[in-house]
């Protein structure tokens, strides 16, 4: 059988741990070629792909430079690489499966959207939610129409206490100069599911929001700029009671596998001592939020409202929609969605009966890639592409805007 084939470039992260794992699931494709800057990533991940080392690069653009290697080129880079990466690749002829955020600007995000019409590519954003079980039905339902017309639409993103300490006060997102705006950064999921259940154009944004907690003016009495030394006791954010758990003899797990490329007891250890990850969280260079709240103001009137908190316990997303005839409340935490029509039955939907696979951004990950692959294999579109997810993006920009200008509302363009 002939497969499609796979270039990933940044194996550091989602790119080793997501989708090469997962391609080695998909029976019509394979890994052709693999690139990462950190020489530790890239011989993990050629040694459990069992890449040959003609076809692994140092960098993302070594491997561009070298003629098409492959059908689809997977981005897992840093936000700030992606237009530059998207568009070289682009233009070589590759499908891409890119990373959100497309890229980090609103001009950079329509030169990618331009290259991507220019080319007879395919290029698919990883806005994974619209892939799951949960908000594929939530999303059928409304379709249905059997909770009529919708008019309001609540979500609510748990980022989680130690997961807002990790990536976006020690880790790659802390900093909006680095990378982009909490709202982009990882919410711009909330933005397109949101988008995507409404099945409308969003035509204004207003937000507030602020970096409240996560500040040296809150630092406990005598702590340091580093865990390694502080004699803080029973600190939550304490980095070697975050990570050391996570490290066992026949499983690894997220995110200590983000502080070495194959995580033992001592190189996570090592990290944590030298490496950023070991910061006081109260000490860092982020400014990104760690709470904030956005409306959406839709056409014919329709409203929504979403927030996003790094105050809680559990990191999962939650969403209530209501229409003229009924709502539906959903939650990944509890996955049961609710279905409450109006002077009829109320009826509960297990979600975990809809499949049996929830590895990934519960279970959208292994969906997404094989969507894209079969696409690729079959000659067809996939379900969707960069002009769908586009509009998220400007709506996370103009949410942004407004959050900086006091809550002024922008139009979304």
């Amino acid at each position: 059988m002939k497969k499609v084939s796979v270039a990933i470039v940044g194996m550091g992260g989602r790119g080793r741990n997501t989708y090469g794992r997962m391609l080695q699931r998909i029976d019509n494709a394979y890994i052709a070629a693999i690139a990462d800057i950190k020489p530790d990533a890239l011989e993990e991940s050629a040694k459990e792909f069992g890449i040959e080392k003609a076809n692994c690069y140092t960098s993302a653009e070594e491997l561009l430079k070298q003629p098409k290697l492959a059908d689809i080129l997977c981005i897992c880079t840093p936000d700030e690489c992606h237009v530059s990466q998207a568009v070289a690749a682009l233009e070589k002829g590759y499908h891409l499966l890119l990373e959100k955020p497309i890229a980090t600007t609103p001009e950079d995000c329509r030169t990618v959207r331009d290259a991507a019409n220019k080319s007879n590519s395919l290029v698919v954003v990883c806005h994974v939610l619209r892939y799951t079980p949960l908000y594929s039905e939530v999303k059928r339902i409304i379709d249905s129409g059997e909770i009529g017309e919708v008019v309001t639409l609540n979500a609510i993103e748990r980022v989680m206490y130690w997961h807002q300490a990790h990536s976006f006060v020690r880790g790659n997102w802390r900093n909006k100069a680095l990378s982009a705006p909490m709202i982009l950064a990882k919410s711009c999921h909330d933005m397109d599911i949101i988008r995507f259940l409404i099945g409308k154009k969003c035509q204004k944004v207003s937000s507030f929001g602020s970096l409240y907690h996560f500040k040296e003016e809150n630092a406990p009495e005598g702590s340091t700029a580093r865990c390694k030394d502080c004699p803080v006791e029973n600190c939550i954010y304490n980095a070697y009671d975050l990570y050391l758990p996570l490290v066992h003899e026949d499983s690894t797990w997220w995110p200590a596998n983000i502080l070495a490329a194959d995580p033992t007891k001592e190189n996570v250890k090592k990290a944590i001592d030298e490496g950023p990850y070991g910061r006081c969280v109260y000490r860092c260079d982020n400014d990104v939020v760690d709470q904030q709240v956005v409306n959406m103001l839709f056409e014919g009137g329709v409203t929504a409202n979403f927030t996003m908190t790094a105050f809680t316990n559990t990191g999962e997303r939650g969403v209530f929609v209501m229409g003229t005839k009924g709502e539906i409340r959903a939650d990944f935490k509890e996955n049961i969605i609710h279905v409450y029509p109006f002077g009829k039955e109320e009826r509960h939907i297990d979600v975990t009966t809809l499949t049996d696979d929830f590895s990934g951004h519960g279970g959208g990950d292994i969906v997404m890639l094989r969507n894209l692959v079969d696409a690729v294999y079959n000659g067809e579109a996939p379900s969707y592409q960069i002009s769908e997810s586009l509009e998220s993006h400007f709506m996370a920009f103009a949410a942004e805007e407004s959050r900086l200008s006091g809550g002024i509302p922008f139009d979304v363009e």
